[in-house]
């Protein structure tokens, strides 16, 4: 298990091109949406998001409607931990039904130019490419979180999108760590 550190606010947004499971190759500027875009970090087999991502992909849907692009970027070393093949990341993206791209990091880079730790992590920036929320999704671990919970995620990319300030407190994610291939 890994925490990120709620850090990094006010920092830039920066720029990959990652080929996707519908068959394209992404760049920021192609995920962006006009009120803010949403880079998460996930993978296949993390049972934080296994337990997650339905709720990810109803507050993404959401969001795509307030004008919040979004992109999910798979990072981990695949022949270490199969399951995180792209063929599973094509599997996995059509049975959750994603409505924003999967994306994979293979060479890992973009993932350390993020300071990306965990899987789910979430980085929200505002229109103009400004980090302003690297929080967790909501208290929800590997399965929901308890009836009236805040929807932090959610919450704070609403306000992004609205052009107000996401909130001061931000709780960090907590998630599986990112798999980094063994250096050779």
């Amino acid at each position: 298990m890994a925490t990120a550190a709620a850090t990094g606010l006010g920092s830039r947004a920066r720029d990959f091109a990652l080929q996707g499971t519908d068959g394209r190759r992404w760049r920021l500027a192609d995920a962006k949406g006009p009120k803010g875009t949403l880079i998460m970090f996930i993978c296949n087999h993390c049972p934080y998001v296994k337990g997650a991502i339905d709720r990810i992909v109803a507050d993404v849907r959401e969001l795509q409607t307030q004008g919040i692009g979004a992109i999910a970027i798979m990072s981990n070393d695949t022949e270490a931990y199969p399951a995180d093949s792209f063929a599973n990341m094509k599997v996995f993206a059509e049975r959750h039904g994603f409505t924003f791209p999967y994306v994979i990091d293979e060479t890992q880079e973009v993932a350390r130019s993020y300071d990306a730790v965990c899987t789910p992590e979430f980085f929200g920036y505002d229109s103009g490419g400004t980090l302003r929320y690297h929080g967790r999704l909501d208290e929800g671990k590997t399965s929901a979180p308890p009836a009236g919970a805040r929807r932090e995620l959610l919450q704070a990319m609403r306000a992004v999108a609205q052009g107000e300030d996401a909130p001061v407190e931000q709780i960090p994610s907590m998630g599986c760590s990112i798999k980094w291939r063994r250096e050779e």
